[in-house]
């Protein structure tokens, strides 16, 4: 009798650890959304990964796309500042006709 205390013990503060941590929500949450699934998937697992984030992308995918990232927002800040340096090129050739005439 002694042990199936223990066990239950050990049992209650899992669950404890559990909920605190966020775990039992978020579960709760993913099979409610599964539950409400008008058109239920042929592969549950496959639908609780998913919505775990648990396949998401690989932690090598994450840094090459992070490294695109970088780079590709170096190039925009490029751009747009050429692209005012250009504008700026502009207004200089499309001066009103009075400007020209010296009015």
């Amino acid at each position: 009798m002694a042990n199936y205390r223990a066990s239950e013990s050990k049992r209650e503060q899992f669950r404890r650890y559990l909920e605190r941590s966020g775990v039992l929500d978020t579960l709760t949450s993913v099979l409610v959304a599964l539950y409400e699934e008008p058109d239920k998937p042929n592969n549950a697992l496959d639908f609780i990964k998913l919505h775990l984030g648990t396949s998401g992308p690989e932690p090598r995918d994450s840094e090459a796309l992070r490294m695109e990232l970088a780079d590709l927002q170096q190039k925009c800040s490029l751009l747009m500042e050429e692209n005012k340096e250009l504008k700026n090129r502009l207004m200089q050739y499309e001066t009103s006709p009075e400007e020209r005439a010296g009015v």
